[in-house]
């Protein structure tokens, strides 16, 4: 499957682009409406791939989706818990939530082992410790897995590393088991409190989304519900590097700038002067950058997701930058791409060498992942002449309108 994304670099951007709601929230909501017992509204949901093919597995399990615009109405009254072995649970990452989600609501669920972009070793065993711990047992016979449970009883889980998908997974599958569930060294990312807020509008006992300690006292029933879904933040913190790239006075809207903190003070580092309003962030002028270092951390610290979108102004900075990568040690494939556009970026050891700074020219570049497409187009947007970014569709997996939203900014891509 190749699609293509093509953009004729060098022209000024300005006005104002609104983002989507969070690609990465929507992704643990979806899985989680199956929990419910009545209808769920949700409004704001983005226009990605990957929600297509979330979709694609709630019909599966005979869950209704009615779509109005951006607002979906799910009704999961008659599910039925099947085994999930479709193409779209091979390539999604997140369709793991169904094994909590499944886990939590019939004590049984096998399903295929999921996909998602590659980006080197992304283990699974936190999830499968913490359905044991809640007393689960976990079959695995080829690339299928098999998870089942008597009953789900509350326990003290404590992570070996404050993972985002682990955190998530267990929280759904211990929202139905008896007793009290406590999660140590859990994942803080704002997406957590977004599905933590749902769940408790639902009829959840959750405590302490957000904090290294999340408490979850067992309910028997959740019901429905209306949720607004928040803004994406790696959208607007690539948008933000796009405005930065080749801005006058572009204003991104739609943002919670507390998400975004440890972007927005590392590009005032480099020199980049924004106006930052409650729910807005304008770029007005970004010249003369300066080199800087990033160092990828979970929340609040740099999120990974923003590396690869930052990288390419880093190679237009005066110096040289370093970016060490301490989530995925194997997230560069975007930096040998950059170096076919002029970049000098050396990787190894899980950190780039950034020299800076360098002109990009328009090449014929490849994006290997979701956010690597995401550092090409904002690289494509500063080159000089014609770029064509293939095998877009991991870009369309996480951004939605893209090329619509590009081009209302002014640039010229198709």
């Amino acid at each position: 499957m190749n699609e293509s994304i093509k953009i004729r670099g060098g022209r000024r951007l300005s006005g104002e682009v609104r983002i989507s709601s969070s690609k990465n929230a929507t992704v643990a909501i979806l899985p989680a409406v199956v929990l419910a017992s009545e209808m769920v509204k949700l409004y704001d949901v983005p226009n990605i791939e990957d929600i297509n093919a979330l979709n694609k597995i709630l019909a599966k399990l005979n869950i209704s989706v009615e779509q109005h615009k951006d607002s979906f109405v799910i009704d999961p009254t008659d599910i039925k818990n099947v085994v999930l072995d479709g193409e779209e649970v091979r390539k999604l990452r997140a369709s793991y939530y169904f094994m909590g989600a499944l886990l939590g609501r019939f004590k049984h669920v096998k399903m295929l082992y999921p996909g998602g972009c590659n980006l080197g070793p992304r283990p699974i065993d936190l999830h499968l410790k913490g359905f044991e711990s809640l007393g689960a047992t976990v079959k695995t016979e080829g690339d299928m897995i098999e998870i089942s449970a008597d009953e789900l009883i509350g326990d003290e889980i404590y992570l070996d590393f404050a993972s985002v998908g682990a955190t998530i997974n267990i929280m759904l599958a211990a929202v139905f088991a008896k007793g009290r569930t406590v999660i140590r060294n859990a994942a803080k990312e704002p997406e957590i409190i977004d599905l933590s807020s749902m769940l408790n509008k639902m009829g959840a006992h959750i405590r302490g989304a957000g904090t290294s300690d999340i408490k979850i006292d067992g309910v028997s029933r959740l019901k429905g519900c209306i949720h607004d879904i928040i803004p994406d933040r790696i959208e607007a913190g690539t948008y933000i590097c796009i405005a930065a790239a080749m801005g006058d006075n572009v204003t991104v809207k739609n943002v919670i700038p507390q998400h975004l903190e440890a972007l927005l003070s590392k590009l005032e580092e480099m020199g980049v002067e924004m106006e930052v309003g409650t729910d807005y962030v304008k770029v007005l002028s970004a010249d003369n950058l300066k080199a800087a270092d990033i160092q990828t951390q979970i929340f609040p610290g740099f999120a990974t997701d923003l590396q690869q979108p930052i990288t390419p102004l880093l190679c237009i900075a005066n110096g040289v930058s370093k970016v060490r990568e301490t989530i995925y040690p194997e997230r560069f494939k975007h930096c040998a791409e950059l170096n076919k556009m002029g970049a000098d970026i050396v990787t190894g050891d899980a950190k780039a060498t950034i020299n800076g700074p360098v002109k990009f020219k328009g090449a014929r570049v490849t994006a290997t992942d979701l956010r690597c497409g995401a550092g090409l187009i904002v690289a494509a947007l500063m080159a000089e002449g014609e770029t064509i970014i293939d095998d877009a569709y991991h870009i369309y997996r996480g951004y939605d309108n893209v090329i619509e939203k590009l081009n209302l900014l002014g640039a010229d891509a198709e």
